[in-house]
């Protein structure tokens, strides 16, 4: 059986899929893996230990000695992102309804799945339209990996009063500190990096079905098509932000563009949060579907989008040439 082909041939499938099973088994049968022990630590329980343990992982694949490559550009991409993502989560905030939720969506949703992109979506298209600097600029670009600029906007909006329960400083550096133990581990010893990589994309079907034992089926109902409309805000958004202020840098706006994604690994977000601070308990399950949703419609809707505007600057007499772009004028 090709199990690990069919799940890499779904967009996000390592994590969506395992997500959904675990939701429609908890839905229909919520007592089956609960029996304590082992299987109840791995399969129920274990979502906070198996992110704890990705994040480390994660974290040793942020190179500070490469910073220096491309570093213009990956902050123009990794600034653009973060500020689009976190003007739509304080608008999300200010217009929340009673339920908390801004046209369906929880606003940590909105900040998680759109401050945070897919690194192999990114690599992929830019290994097509750009340079070997714009690949470079992912070193930097992995900083929007996990919960740290989620963290960061819901404490500058906490500062601002608009939502309830900042993160005292315990809670953020106890949701920092196995990324910070793994940049130092990765930047020590090269050999440490290549080895913790392997554990950052094989714990992300099982954190996932941990978690997805927490989630209702009513909620994916609910949150599956909202999340559809946040993928659509994600690609079209902070795609669209990308391709206009790299344009006028001067860049391949191609690149900029590349960045409207959101990554699987901004699934386990919500949860990381919730985890900080019980605040936002209430709304975790129905932001780590939609962020779910997000992850789907922007791997299969970006390659298309970039599609499109390629197209459209071809059209416009721009040609492509390795990742140089000429005019035929």
């Amino acid at each position: 059986m090709k199990i690990k082909a069919t799940l890499e041939r779904i967009p996000g499938g390592m994590m969506v899929v395992p997500l959904l099973l675990a939701a429609t088994l908890n839905t229909l049968a919520p007592d089956l893996l609960r029996i304590g022990n082992f299987t109840q630590d791995l399969f129920v329980d274990g979502a906070g230990t198996l992110i704890a343990l990705f994040l480390l992982c994660t974290g040793a694949q942020i190179n500070v000695k490469t910073f220096g490559v491309s570093l213009a550009k990956g902050g123009a991409l990794l600034g653009t992102k973060w500020v689009v993502g976190a003007i739509f989560g304080l608008i999300a905030y200010m217009f929340a309804g009673d339920n908390g939720l801004w046209l369906g969506l929880a606003p940590i949703a909105v900040i998680a799945a759109m401050t945070n992109s897919n690194g192999g979506l990114y690599v992929a298209l830019v290994g097509q339209y750009g340079k070997e600097e714009d690949r470079a600029a992912y070193s930097l670009l992995a900083l929007n990996d996990g919960p740290f600029l989620t963290m960061v906007a819901l404490s500058i909006f906490g500062a601002m009063g608009f939502v309830d329960g900042m993160f005292s400083f315990q809670s953020f550096l106890a949701v920092l500190l196995p990324i910070l133990v793994g940049m130092v581990l990765g930047n020590l010893d090269e050999d440490m990096r290549s080895f913790l990589d392997k554990g950052s994309a094989m714990l992300i079907p099982f954190f996932a079905f941990a978690l997805g034992m927490g989630i209702d089926f009513a909620a994916i109902i609910e949150g599956g098509l909202t999340g559809v409309v946040l993928g659509l805000l994600t690609v079209f958004v902070t795609g669209t932000a990308g391709y206009f202020i790299f344009k006028a840098l001067k860049w391949n706006p191609i690149v900029g563009a590349s960045e409207g994604s959101t990554a699987g690994n901004a699934v386990a977000t919500p949860a990381a949060i919730a985890a900080a601070s019980s605040t936002f308990a209430p709304v975790a399950e129905l932001a780590t579907v939609q962020v779910a949703a997000s992850t789907v419609t922007t791997a299969i809707l970006l390659p298309l989008y970039i599609g499109f505007l390629v197209k459209r600057m071809e059209k416009k007499g721009y040609r492509f040439e390795k990742g140089e772009i000429k005019s035929a004028s």
